[in-house]
């Protein structure tokens, strides 16, 4: 498995139709933030604002503090929700339906705080940050949660870009299909 890198530019989705499933893992590959979220015992969901970290095989990892709620969670039931974020306008989403497994290897918790760092600072963080965060990583109780698609939800943006459009706003149904799904023909 290898992290991947920070894209230059996330991936813009199509404003006049569905994304196809490509697109959809491309928009994911491309994107770092998302709002994270777990099933609670009672009441809604659970959710935070996190940085995620794409790999080769399209695990996409999320480092947290062994002791908050995303990792007890995550113990107590696998099925996690990541609504990726666009960070530019018109602003987009992507839901993704993942089964996660909490990890405990100190040597990717750090990997994955150094590539989470790179994504927050837009550069990858140097080699001489490393023992650092190893000793932020231990002290923290970090672990990473690692998080393997399974479905997507888009529904593509639509906007009004002035007010005196002379097409009306309109508005389509979209959908789920699977993380793997081909794109037609």
């Amino acid at each position: 498995m290898t992290l991947r890198p920070l894209a230059p530019e996330p991936f813009t989705p199509p404003t006049d139709r569905d994304m196809l499933a490509s697109e959809r893992r491309e928009f994911v590959r491309t994107h770092r933030t998302c709002v994270f979220g777990t099933p609670r015992r009672a009441d809604g969901p659970a959710m935070s604002i996190v940085y995620y970290v794409p790999t080769d095989d399209d695990e996409l990892l999320v480092s947290t503090m062994r002791d908050r709620g995303k990792a007890k969670s995550v113990a107590r039931n696998p099925k996690v929700s990541l609504c990726v974020l666009d960070e530019r306008w018109p602003f987009s989403y992507l839901q993704v339906y993942c089964d996660a497994v909490v990890d405990t290897d100190p040597e990717l918790v750090v990997d994955v705080m150094m590539a989470v760092g790179g994504r927050m600072s837009g550069e990858p963080l140097g080699e001489d940050t490393r023992p650092f965060v190893a000793a932020m990583a231990e002290e923290e109780g970090r672990v990473v949660l690692r998080c393997r698609p399974y479905e997507t939800f888009a529904t593509p943006p639509r906007h009004l870009h002035s007010n005196d459009q002379e097409e009306p706003l309109t508005h389509w149904a979209s959908g789920t299909m699977p993380w793997n799904a081909t794109d037609p023909g």
